[in-house]
């Protein structure tokens, strides 16, 4: 007999062909497909399962475990095929989310029509706002990346509003539940893949691929939800009005069930996962107990016996779902391994208020996507790497390969209209990399009188999509190209006692009661005392000639002007950031940059009778002229 063919002698994987990798808590699963006209048609499926603790509640502990089952599924499948597997369709754990609620407010300088790209600042302040706060309680601060966010609500001028595009007003507000994953989830899942020899080639999130799978696209005008209920956890996803709004998580799943079953009949973990499988089946379960004790229970006495737990399970899911849609949705999908729990539906059903009918299994909308020749899938337990098959295959997900950002393929985690401001959150970049800090300043009391010496300004951000100056607001497409520069925070003012004497025109000064050297330097807050006599200045020189202006315009509605550049270059945008007044240092609103009623980008070229606005929406701008 022929020996069989080695990986690397197998033909490689054709382009049409999916791979997709559901990397699990308590196992891997693979499976590969083709698309069919409007369906994925599924020809292989391998499970592993972990034969030890290497993931914990969807987050990779071990990688190099990991990427070895990776490898052994991988290889599995590619005797099937006939084909040497190089890339992976991939999520990312739904069990590591974290949301936040943020708030902005903005105020018009007078009432007039809310635009689209107001409305565009107003949220992405208040998703600022939601990331402020996820950061501020992290007594270990990481990098956190934006999944998306919803808005819960609007209001102008006090009064709530479903949109307020259009429509007029001066006040405007708006609160949003932003949702994040770690940094770390995404960078050891392809550090696993690296491992395994494998290229990602396209990347979404489990609840994204849970929904792609059970609920179709045209059901999705509807207000859904989607349950994944997994060991550890229960992904949670929303889809309104065509997409999907919100994620959240319950801190139960499955797991509990087990545990009460370990507790009740002394078993081990994998006897009270094999009794929680079979109790759906309504028969009587024999087992034995840790101490080698032979029993047998109805499917009624163990369904008694994790009813506590599943009450638990089915109020919590229930919680956090009225949380992130505000009520009960019109229905709701169990979706995962701990959906089949006898009961569980009617449970969340109550829980929520609503009808049994209106909470089902997933598996019987998975006909419209997905489908095989030779496997069975309604098993809701294959809902994510069906899920994650359709969503690459077809093109239900923004992948991370249509759009690059500084070269690279950007991350993106979710489909719809999408602003620059949101890719470049959703890629480890935060609102001030935008828009800089301008350098502390030096703040004294110079004889009981403060005097304030202010730090260097930022450099502002260099933004660009294909090339042309883009503002933050702008819509990034498929295949577009982003090159972004953050912003440059500028120098903390800092003064040595010798400097600060020079200016203050003495010959020495205490410093908090003491005579420092003319090389130290002074502190923020410091009191100084002038010593000695007065130094008289020196004689102003002549006033150098006024030079022709290089840029005669209007900065936020009042005449301006700048001198012309030594070496005739043209002004830009950036160059009017710090007579606009704005303090950057404390900026606490969006920043609108418009030029003649536009919005622009910092490196906008200024020609003679421009009309230029770099205002903090929200505040009353000052123009220093």
């Amino acid at each position: 007999m022929a020996e069989q063919q080695t990986a690397t002698s197998l033909p490689p994987q054709g382009q049409d062909l999916i791979y997709a990798l559901d990397i699990g808590t308590r196992s891997i699963i693979g499976l590969l497909a083709t698309r069919v006209g409007d369906r994925m048609r599924v020809q292989a499926m391998e499970t592993r399962l972990h034969t030890q603790r290497v993931m914990v509640d969807g987050q990779i502990e071990d990688i190099s475990q990991v990427a070895a089952a990776v490898r052994e599924v991988t290889a599995r499948l590619e005797e099937d095929a006939g084909c040497h597997l190089e890339r992976a369709c991939v999520a990312a754990a739904g069990r590591a989310l974290r949301t936040e609620r943020g708030h902005s407010a903005l105020e018009q300088s007078s009432p007039e029509p809310v635009g689209q790209s107001v409305i565009a600042q107003l949220e992405a302040a208040a998703v600022a706002d939601a990331e402020e706060t996820l950061r501020s309680g992290q007594e270990d601060p990481q990098r956190m990346l934006l999944v998306g966010y919803t808005v819960t609500r609007y209001l102008l001028d006090g009064y709530p509003m479903v949109n307020l595009l259009d429509h007029t007003g001066k006040n405007l507000e708006a609160d949003v539940v932003a949702t994040f994953l770690p940094g770390g989830v995404i960078d050891s899942l392809y550090a696993v893949m690296r491992q395994a020899h494998l290229e990602v080639e396209s990347l979404t999130l489990e609840p994204i691929a849970a929904l792609n799978a059970a609920i179709p696209a045209k059901l999705r005008l509807l207000n859904l939800c989607m349950v994944d209920i997994g060991a550890g956890t229960s992904d949670i996803a929303v889809c309104r009005d065509g997409s999907v709004v919100g994620y959240t998580m319950a801190t139960v799943a499955g797991d509990e069930i087990t545990e009460a079953l370990m507790q009740a009949y002394l078993v081990d973990f994998d006897t009270a996962e094999e009794l929680k499988a079979k109790l759906a089946d309504g028969d009587n379960l024999e087992f034995t107990d840790v101490l080698g004790l032979p029993q047998t229970q109805t499917a009624e006495e163990v369904a008694a016996v994790v009813a506590p737990a599943a009450d638990t399970l089915a109020e919590k899911i229930a919680n956090e779902i009225l949380s992130l849609n505000e009520s009960a949705p019109s229905a709701v999908f169990l979706a995962g391994g701990g959906s089949k729990l006898p009961g569980l539906r009617e449970r969340v059903a109550a829980a929520l208020g609503m009808d049994p009918k209106r909470v089902a299994v997933a598996g019987n909308h998975f006909q419209n996507t997905v489908y095989s020749d030779t496997l069975e899938l309604n098993d809701p337990a294959y809902t994510t790497p069906l899920g994650i098959a359709a969503s690459a295959g077809l093109g239900l997900i923004s992948d991370s390969c249509q759009v690059l950002l500084n070269g690279a393929p950007a991350k993106l985690f979710r489909s719809g209209s999408l602003t620059v401001m949101e890719l470049l959150m959703m890629n480890g970049y935060t609102f001030t990399d935008l828009l800089g800090r301008n350098g502390k300043p030096l703040t004294v009391k110079v004889d009981g009188q403060p005097r304030v010496f202010h730090g260097d300004p930022s450099l502002p951000a260099q933004l660009r999509i294909n090339g042309k100056d883009a503002p933050p607001t702008a819509v990034v497409h498929a295949g577009d190209h982003v090159d972004f520069i953050p912003a440059t925070p500028g120098a903390d003012r800092r003064m040595t006692a010798g400097e600060l004497a020079k200016l203050l025109h003495t010959p020495s000064i205490t410093v908090n009661g003491t005579v420092p050297g003319p090389e130290d330097f002074v502190p923020s807050g410091a009191v100084i005392v002038k010593t000695g006599r007065p130094v008289k200045p020196a004689p102003a020189e002549a006033p150098a000639p006024v030079r022709t202006a290089g840029w005669i315009g209007t900065l936020n509605g009042k005449s301006f002007s700048l001198p012309g550049k030594a070496d005739g270059s043209p002004y830009y945008m950036m160059d009017l950031l710090e007579p606009s007044g704005i303090d950057f240092e404390h900026v606490e609103h969006p920043v609108a940059l418009r030029l003649n009623g536009q919005p622009c980008g910092f490196q906008q070229v200024l020609k003679n009778g421009d009309l230029a606005e770099i205002v903090c929406e929200g505040e009353t701008v000052k123009t220093q002229i």
